[in-house]
């Protein structure tokens, strides 16, 4: 299943890799170690917090891993005339201009604006143009908004 990243992302997923990879998986190793040293493992805390970083650790590094072999790199759209995966867009919501961008979901923040291209709203903005109106019904009403560019 395709992961839709832009550069920057799969720059960000590859330096946190490297860390994870390089400098933490050998801390928590070094810390194992120290912890086994100790003795009687049944009631060590330092060796069972160190094993559960560990674990954490090494599904991280397993999701990035997987996010980089499925990745298909979302290159911001410049002079697009509708709505699509990757572009930049502006709307007007009660009197108020609001940007937003359209990501794949692994890069979505919707409070800086980055909507998933998987999720209802940017559902509803997908294939749409400037001055079209896109009604989104959310817990507390419909929210109108008006696209007012498209970068």
């Amino acid at each position: 299943m395709p992961v839709y990243l832009s550069q920057n992302a799969i720059d960000e997923l590859k330096v946190e890799l490297v860390k994870r990879t390089k400098v933490t998986r050998v801390a928590i190793t070094a810390q194992i170690g120290a912890a086994i040293e100790l003795g009687d493992l049944s009631e060590n805390f330092e060796y069972h917090d160190a094993k559960e970083r560990q674990g954490l650790n090494e599904a991280r590094v397993s999701q990035i891993e997987a996010m980089l072999v499925d990745a298909v790199i979302v290159e911001t759209a410049v002079g697009a005339e509708e709505i699509t995966l990757g572009v930049n867009f502006t709307v007007m919501i009660n009197d108020t201009e609001k940007s937003f961008s359209i990501v794949g979901s692994s890069e979505a923040d919707p409070m800086s604006g980055k909507i998933s291209n998987e999720s209802p709203t940017g559902q509803a903005f997908l294939g749409k143009k400037v001055d079209e109106v896109v009604e989104i019904t959310v817990p507390s009403g419909v929210m109108v908004y008006t696209i007012i560019a498209i970068a």
